[in-house]
């Protein structure tokens, strides 16, 4: 099933308010008129990653924000995760113009706003009354500041968790821990296989890619002891602590994944949960917006646990895809009220009065979780909001590192190291190389990359 088919498929769910007092404030919200020098229609282009999420809000944008800006027709452009973050920076690093609103993440926003590609936001949501800047989840909002600046207003929010088929686990006499340990899992996976079944005992991202199977893998080497690099900038990655970290991973991977994990990131491992063909699915928090929303297969049959710890209290990852402006964007007004609206509180309820509560966008604000509506329909709820809150990006794991970033390195260089690491990773989960070899080869990179960027001497 595609990820379109699975957003149109769902059922408004009733809301706390009439679907024609959400659409009302939706529209009336950030609907001072855009600037026009023609007076025509201006047409704004819109770079985001494919997920179901990025689905609806393309599907609501005709009735809920250009209905009330008639002279702003939005253009979506839509790429996978990789895909995105090459083109889009290719584009702000040249000045292009391509896109006027961008999908970034908060591992863009220090080295972005420094070389000038998009535009601090504070003076312009501070102008906007009804946007309520506050609300915003403060570690949300603290991974989009660079030198007390908002560079990017969040679209979502995610922390890590575990997902499990409360069905499987009652067919096969599984009980989940509320805060499980990986061994845990690890025994949990290897009772829950059934190849016969075609039912995985866990789904992992295996794809290559540094926001794709390096997000889940980083997390358990943080809180296995091992690390990227130590606080004085030495690759750490033949050490002791990430090699046994990396090999967990992998095995697990290996021995009661799903098959083909070297194929499979967010996506793909949504699409293997929701059908029940894994028993468990460890990734981003977001992914109970859909798995357990009105319209999926398994609607009511997820559990839900904390991110699975071994040394640390706590291992789940901070991220948010958001939305911000490219500094060479010739319709900045138009992009900036488009922007105020896709990450309003406003556009959540509308979308909760189309789709239902629990498939909103999630780790945002302070609002959506003290709304008794979304705390009724989204049992994920209080738990997303403890794991982002538990997140120290100082220092993810046991030993200080010198950058933040759990699930990332926190340096521009890390796109091009990260993403040849995470080939060797995803070489060893295919069988193609021992990770031994894998983690030697990734030392060699890591180590010279930090050399040549001269954090290290």
């Amino acid at each position: 099933m595609s990820l379109t088919s699975m957003r149109r498929s769902r059922r408004a769910w009733p809301a706390a308010v009439s679907a024609g007092a959400l659409v009302l404030v939706a529209a009336s919200a950030c609907s001072s008129p855009s600037s026009s020098s023609s007076g025509g229609v201006q047409t704004i282009t819109v770079a985001v990653t494919a997920n179901p999420l990025m689905t609806t809000i393309e599907n609501l944008t005709a009735g809920g924000f250009e209905a009330s800006h008639p002279d702003i027709k939005v253009k979506f452009v839509t790429y996978d995760e990789n895909t995105e973050r090459a083109d889009v920076e290719k584009d702000v690093a040249a000045h292009g113009g391509q896109y006027d609103v961008v999908m970034i993440g908060p591992n863009d926003i220090a080295n972005w706003a420094t070389n000038g590609w998009i535009d601090s936001l504070n003076s312009e949501v501070a102008a906007d009354s009804s946007y309520d800047v506050n609300d915003l989840l403060a570690p949300i909002r603290s991974a989009l500041t660079s030198k007390g600046q908002l560079y990017a207003l969040p679209f979502y929010g995610e922390s890590s968790f575990m997902m499990y088929n409360k069905k499987i686990f009652a067919a096969d006499g599984l009980t989940m821990p509320a805060n499980p340990t990986w061994a845990q899992i690890a025994a949990l996976a290897a009772r829950a296989n059934d190849k016969a079944k075609n039912v995985a005992g866990i789904c992992l991202r295996g794809l290559t890619g540094w926001g794709d199977n390096l997000a889940s893998l980083d997390t358990v080497i943080n809180t296995m002891g091992g690390a990227w690099f130590d606080k004085n900038w030495n690759a750490e990655l033949t050490s002791p602590a990430t090699e046994a970290a990396v090999n967990f991973y992998v095995n697990l991977v290996k021995q009661d994944g799903e098959p083909g994990a070297g194929n499979d990131s967010f996506n793909q491992c949504l699409n293997i949960f929701e059908q029940g063909q894994a028993a468990m699915w460890y990734d981003a928090t977001v992914g109970a917006s859909t798995v357990d929303a009105s319209g999926s297969p398994i609607d009511g049959n997820v559990g839900f646990a904390a991110a699975p710890v071994d040394l640390t209290k706590s291992s789940g990852w901070l991220w948010t895809w958001a939305l911000a402006l490219e500094s060479s964007s010739k319709h900045q007004s138009a992009a900036e009220q488009f922007m105020n609206w896709a990450t309003s509180a406003q556009y959540i309820a509308y979308d909760a009065s189309k789709n239902g509560w629990a498939s909103v966008p999630p780790g945002t604000r302070t609002s959506t979780y003290q709304n008794a509506s979304y705390q009724k329909a989204a049992p994920f709820a209080a738990l997303t909001l403890k794991e982002i809150n538990s997140v120290d990006i100082d220092q993810p794991g046991v030993a200080p590192q010198p950058v933040p970033g759990v699930q990332y390195v926190g340096v521009p260089e890390f796109e091009n190291f990260g993403q040849q690491v995470s080939a060797q990773i995803t070489a060893a989960i295919d069988g193609q190389e021992s990770v031994s070899a894998a983690l030697a080869t990734s030392q060699t990179i890591a180590q010279q990359a930090v050399v040549t960027a001269g954090y290290k001497s």
